[in-house]
């Protein structure tokens, strides 16, 4: 194929966003990620292998292109739910993978019933027009029943579902314990306090804290890092399993490990009253919070006691007692010297609640915990990031092969249209703002109405961060060497890290970095995809027991055919269009970026609170369809 001057072909792989557009990761690293309108996919699904034809003309969001070319399809297995049937042969599925515009024709049977999520192996994607044909494997059961999101999200992103056997008598040959021989050319850290702070449900304890505090002013921080690279080891089947999976993957009640439990919940997770091999970050720092010294050694520990975030808080506030009170204090009065620090840098803390969806031992979701994100949290992700730094700068001086963590700046558009959407809510920052001011700002806006909202928009315009060999630094950290290291228990590219700092090298540093990149992109997917179904159905249940529910809403982006929203509760999004808006006619202002109605001059404008109540829920295609209710 022809190309003009101003375009360019590149080969590579697909991903898919929900919301249809698509972005290309070049088979040359060196080249940055394309963006595929979706009107420009060509037919292309998540994980093809595309070859793609690149505008050269001048954007500000980087570069885009459209899919000239399917070299490879990415899979020939999808999940679906089937929708119709036809006749008594035929059936039409929605897939997540091609979405309600592309249904699949598959095979029927007489026992097949709408609703019924299907494994569907694709025997044709397109044919004299028609759309992909299929012939159903497997039915894993209704729509209806919530103890299927799980199989049916590993079909549908084709995740790991069970370790090779092998791997399990690996792990399992492992033992239960640690004996005294290999806590031998390790440094004894029995004798410090070492404690862990996780959240409640946690099994898989990473990283255990000690601290004490001089006559002199000066803090020793330890923070001790669970030992994997001791146990698994490379070209280990144990490895492989790992290498493959890349991440665990945490839903609603329930987690796919990227160890077997036997190491991940058990021999390598620092529980109480055991000991354990970790590698330890042995840190001086002065009563300002500068790191004075620090060594990084093989060890052996012996936590005391287990917090989880709620019961240390209760212990900080002295509503609790506990013989670790004064080390806990000593943790607070660190992290907020870390915590100055790093925003005298430039760094941006948003501290947003969680919202963490309950369900029940079927996988029915019964409710919704808000989690704060208080000081205890603060001062565990403080240290975390002070060691994964001191790590990426510490390999970095010593000349050794990283995997570093990077995070690009945002681009300047993104930056000018939340400093403009900032400026429609009173606050006053640069049309390029600094980390500075936004920091100022996000502090300025915690706890306003519009605090969460801003700083979820700023998120979202930022790029995400990834792995790399090539150090182009932190911009969210604001930090020139980062990596991640304290987490080898469900983080791959932990592990290799550990190997490099104790010199077992060799290994292919910038693949394993690209499909850990890769592989973290789509376990969020997956991730999200579950608690949207979660949330979905919550929302469901709330309709049966308070049917025409108000539910307060803030809106999120303004075009011209209408408005979309996110409940404030269940940060659920919606959209409600211009025509359903309803009382006038409204026409939309660019400069503004609301819609103005011509007689009543109602605007809505990101950030305007409304009120929704709920029309439907499609949980086959995850969508949600919401009324206006009136504004508040």
């Amino acid at each position: 194929m022809k190309s003009s001057k101003s375009e360019k072909i590149v080969i590579g792989t697909i991903r898919v966003h929900p919301r249809g557009f698509g972005f290309v990761e070049p088979e040359d690293r060196s080249i940055e990620q394309i963006f595929i309108p979706p009107f420009l996919l060509g037919g292309a699904v998540e994980g093809d292998v595309v070859e793609i034809l690149v505008s050269e003309k001048p954007n500000e969001k980087g570069p885009e292109g459209k899919v000239c070319h399917i070299i490879k399809r990415g899979r020939s297995h999808i999940a679906g739910t089937i929708t119709h049937l036809i006749g008594k042969k035929k059936a039409l599925a929605y897939t997540p993978l091609l979405g309600t515009r592309t249904p699949v024709t598959v095979n029927s049977t007489s026992s097949l019933k709408p609703g019924d999520r299907v494994v569907i192996h694709v025997t044709s994607w397109t044919s004299k027009g028609e759309g992909p044909k299929g012939k159903i494997m497997r039915v894993l059961g209704s729509i209806s029943d919530p103890s299927v999101d799980l199989i049916a999200c590993i079909e549908e992103y084709n995740l790991p579902d069970s370790f090779e056997l092998q791997a399990i008598e690996e792990a399992n040959a492992l033992g239960i314990s640690v004996s005294e021989n290999e806590c031998q050319n390790r440094k004894d850290l029995r004798n410090l306090v070492c404690m862990t702070i996780d959240p409640e449900t946690a099994k898989d304890f990473d990283d255990a804290l000690s601290i004490t505090k001089d006559k002199t002013g000066i803090y020793h921080l330890g923070v001790h890092i669970a030992d994997v690279s001791h146990y698994v080891k490379r070209d280990s089947f144990l490895d492989k399993e790992a290498r493959e999976r890349c991440n665990s993957i945490y839903f609603p009640g329930v987690c796919i490990p990227m160890l077997p439990e036997a190491l991940s919940n058990e021999l390598c997770s620092l529980k109480p009253k055991v000991d354990r091999l970790a590698v330890s970050v042995l840190m001086k720092l002065s009563s300002d919070g500068k790191i004075l010294d620090y060594e990084i050694v093989r060890s052996v520990i012996h936590s005391r006691k287990r917090f989880s975030y709620e019961e240390a808080k209760l212990v900080l506030d002295r509503k609790k007692k506990s013989p670790y009170f004064k080390h806990l204090k000593l943790f607070v009065e660190l992290c907020r010297l870390l915590k100055k620090e790093r925003y005298q840098r430039g760094s941006i803390e948003f501290a947003l609640p969680d919202v963490q969806i309950l369900v029940d031992e079927k996988g029915k979701p019964e409710g919704l915990k808000l989690v704060e994100y208080d000081i205890t949290h603060q001062l565990v992700e403080e240290f975390m990031l002070k060691t994964n730094e001191i790590v990426a700068t510490h390999l970095s001086k010593m000349g050794k092969p990283l995997t570093y963590r990077i995070h690009d700046e945002p681009s300047v558009e993104n930056l000018k249209e939340f400093a403009y959407l900032a400026s429609l809510f009173g606050f006053k920052v640069s049309e390029i703002p600094t980390m500075e001011e936004l920091q100022t700002l996000f502090d300025q806006a915690r706890g306003s109405p519009h605090g969460q909202f801003l700083a979820t928009s700023f998120i979202r315009s930022m790029k995400l961060a990834s792995y790399s060999c090539e150090n182009i630094g932190h911009y969210g950290l604001m930090l020139d060497h980062y990596t991640h290291f304290t987490s080898p228990i469900r983080r791959y590219i932990d592990l290799i890290v550990h190997r490099v700092l104790f010199n077992d090298n060799g290994h292919n540093l910038e693949e394993i970095a690209f499909k850990c990149s890769e592989q973290e992109r789509l376990s969020a997917k997956a991730e999200n995809s579950m608690i949207r179904l979660k949330k979905l159905r919550l929302l469901l249940k709330r309709q049966k027991e308070t049917p025409r529910q108000p539910w307060k809403a803030t809106v999120t982006t303004v075009k011209p055919m209408g408005f979309a929203f996110e409940l404030d509760e269940l940060l659920i999004e919606g959209f409600i269009h211009v025509s359903k808006i309803g009382r006038d006619f409204y026409t939309f202002n660019e400069k503004k970026k609301s819609l103005i109605g011509s007689h009543f001059h109602e605007v809505f404008t990101s950030g305007d609170s409304i009120i929704v109540t709920l029309k439907g829920v499609n949980l086959i295609t995850g969508e949600a369809h919401f009324e206006l209710a009136k504004c508040s």
